[in-house]
């Protein structure tokens, strides 16, 4: 999609990192470093091996993230951020503090409802 196809800026971002999980993706990257594709299976329980595989694709073919591989036998390879991907971290760290202060929330307003 172009700049002229969209009616507002955030559609730019979500197309980039919409979805459940190219955020988690992207903020695993961002405060652990560089991971191997059997790190994030272990980490980001409910994916599958298609998904991961799918999500790295995109996010490599935009730039976000880098994929390095190690001529190994079996071969080793690594995700990192890439410069731009970096970009994402306040968004990713505000979207986070959200979600904290979100789930305090709920837990407030549940625990009012069950007195």
């Amino acid at each position: 999609m172009t700049k002229e196809n969209y009616h507002y800026p955030i559609e730019a971002t979500l197309e980039l990192i919409g979805g459940k999980w190219k955020p988690l993706i992207l903020f695993i990257l961002a405060e652990s470093g560089t991971k191997r594709f059997g790190e994030f299976r272990r980490i980001l329980t409910g994916i599958t091996q298609g998904m991961l595989t799918k999500q790295l694709r995109e996010m490599e073919s935009d730039g976000l993230i880098k994929r390095v591989v190690f001529p190994e036998i079996p071969p080793k390879v690594e995700y990192t951020l890439t410069p731009y991907g970096k970009t994402l971290y306040p968004i990713l760290k505000e979207m986070c503090n959200w979600g904290s202060k979100h789930i305090d929330n709920q837990k407030r307003k549940n625990s009012h409802f069950g007195s």
